[in-house]
């Protein structure tokens, strides 16, 4: 099986992937005159001052940082943990380069898919907003464009993101963190972690909004200060870690110690993936959030995700990357959340163990939550809001939704599937449903541009304010009945 998983994440994190992940998210980068870089200032400034908003900008469910804290959550788990840490065991420490390099590129991606969800939303009777890759591929691909096989590409995304229900690697995970810190079994730990996840995914996205809007800024923190007190009490060995990491970027890296070496190609594929994983740019999953936000012009939404991207990526995923680098914990042969925990160990002893479980059941459980809301959005636009079976199947989602999580980790557990192996179950969970995003993102970058300068224009005063740009229609007809696929 590992063979098999292995040449297939190998086929689709080929170079296709990776051309269409770095090249689109150059491009994006490039054509907006690398907006994300000379207006960071601005966006960071905007983020900050509506940080404790109460009220929004517009129609829509969660206020603009409950939205963001919904697809923090969904974005900063795991992945910042155990999928670093397992891009470091399968290509080297040079994966974290590339790591950095998709999470740059990313920046502007996510700012794409963001402000395209809230432009191409759909507004209810009760002014409740939905969106995300399905509903552009549906207004944008077919409705404006007229672009044929919309459906089918909906339906395959909507396919790749449920499957990561069903091969979710948060479960996995936060229970493996626990067993090895706690010496408790891997399967109960998971067995806890899902009763405990009712008790917010029960009510709905409200809930996990104001769940989300407490827990994320104080799990980030947490682990945040505590990787930055290893790094600053071991910065002597920062320089030798930056080191490695930009010189076996662009070269193999030889087998040291437990680890078993890895080809250039290896550390391209790793760091691209995880890091897709991780700030989930260009995966279509965060859109779904953001589109629920209460904004009034689509890309103050979209600096949301600039700056979602940067704290995962560029803060987060660096923070464990040069601890483990630091640390020398690379070559001891672990991999997920076992090589962060020994990292941390090697760090600041047990009390690093203990920070490191709380982060990863922290991040774990907040993404497992923020990923129900993506679901829910997903079947909604697939079913209908109003038919019976939508509704079934949004209470199998309710009632049954920590199941395959929890089902997955006895199954691994049963048969002795090693970690790495259950990783690669989780890139194929990500392959499927990037392609389809980003593909549909493609045709549809004339409309983000079109938005970015009426924003440039009327907000920040760097265009003329021309009869076109005065003409744009920040959304997409709100009062178009519903559709479903």
């Amino acid at each position: 099986m590992d063979a098999f998983l292995d040449k297939l994440v190998g086929w689709l994190w080929g170079p296709a992937m990776l051309v269409l992940v770095l090249g689109l998210g150059a491009y994006f980068t490039i054509r907006s005159g690398f907006w994300q870089f000379r207006y960071f200032g601005h966006s960071f400034k905007y983020v900050w001052g509506n940080l404790t908003r109460k009220r929004g900008e517009g129609s829509g469910i969660l206020t603009s940082f409950e939205a963001f804290c919904v697809a923090t959550s969904g974005a900063i788990g795991v992945g910042n943990i155990g999928g670093v840490a397992s891009a470091i065991a399968i290509g080297g420490v040079g994966a974290v380069f590339w790591m950095w390099v998709t999470g740059l590129v990313g920046l502007m991606t996510k700012m794409v898919e963001v402000a395209l969800a809230v432009h191409y939303r759909q507004e209810f009777e009760n002014g409740d907003t939905y969106g995300g890759p399905t509903y552009y591929l549906d207004k944008g691909w077919h409705g404006q464009l007229g672009l044929p096989f919309w459906k089918p590409l909906a339906a395959i995304f909507g396919v790749g993101i449920l499957s990561s229900w069903v091969l979710t690697m948060q479960t996995f995970t936060v229970s493996e963190s626990i067993s090895t810190t706690f010496g408790v079994s891997h399967s109960m730990a998971a067995a806890g972690v899902g009763i405990f996840m009712y008790a917010v995914i029960l009510g709905g996205i409200s809930r996990i909004g104001r769940f989300s809007s407490y827990v994320v800024p104080f799990m980030a923190a947490f682990y945040i200060i505590g990787g930055l007190f290893i790094i600053i009490t071991n910065i002597g060995q920062l320089p030798a870690a930056v080191s490695l990491i930009f010189a076996h970027a662009f070269q193999p890296m030889a087998a040291v110690g437990g680890f078993a070496g890895a080809t250039f190609m290896m550390a391209i594929r790793m760091g691209v993936a995880r890091g897709v994983y991780s700030n989930e740019a260009g995966w279509g999953s965060a859109p779904m959030a953001h589109a629920t936000s209460k904004v009034d012009h689509p890309i103050k939404q979209g600096m949301w995700g600039i700056f979602e991207v940067f704290l995962d990526t560029i803060v987060v995923c660096t923070i464990t990357a040069l601890v483990i680098v630091m640390t020398g914990a690379y070559d001891t042969g672990l991999a997920g959340a076992s090589l962060t925990l020994n990292a941390f160990e090697e760090g600041i002893g047990y009390w690093g163990v203990v920070l490191v479980t709380i982060g990863v059941v922290l991040f774990g459980f907040t993404t497992l939550t923020g990923w129900y809301a993506y679901y829910e959005t997903i079947l909604l636009h697939g079913f209908g809001r109003e038919s019976a079976f939508a509704k079934f199947v949004l209470g199998v989602l309710k009632y049954g939704y920590p199941v395959p999580g929890v089902a997955l980790v006895f199954y691994a557990n049963w048969v002795g599937m090693p970690t790495g192996t259950v990783w690669l179950f989780a890139d194929i969970t990500v392959a499927i449903p990037v392609y389809v995003n980003l593909i549909a993102l493609i045709p549809l970058c004339p409309k983000f541009f079109e938005l970015l300068r009426h924003y440039n224009a009327t907000v920040l005063g760097k265009e003329p304010v021309t009869d076109q740009i005065q003409s744009t229609n920040l959304f997409w007809a709100p009062g178009q009945p519903f559709k479903s696929y």
